[in-house]
């Protein structure tokens, strides 16, 4: 890949629809916020959401931890 084939992505918050093992963008952005800590997670580093919440989460530990709060763990 060079310079000229580069992928261009809006900057900013991206909004999407959480779904089964993937995601759809509803709005174009560089990334998206998580639920739990309020940090920036760039989209290509986005592994854990909730569907039923439709939240994103940055780390596994902040996804056990909502879960823990929503009553949604054994």
């Amino acid at each position: 890949m060079n310079k000229m084939e580069r992928e261009v992505r809006p900057e900013g918050l991206a909004e999407l629809e959480f779904l089964d093992g993937e995601y759809r963008v509803v709005k174009p952005g560089s990334y998206v916020v998580c639920a739990v800590t309020g940090v920036h997670i760039p989209l290509e580093a986005l592994r854990y959401w909730s569907v039923d919440l439709q939240e994103a989460y940055a780390t596994a530990a902040a996804a056990l931890h909502r879960f823990g709060e929503k009553g949604k763990t054994p």
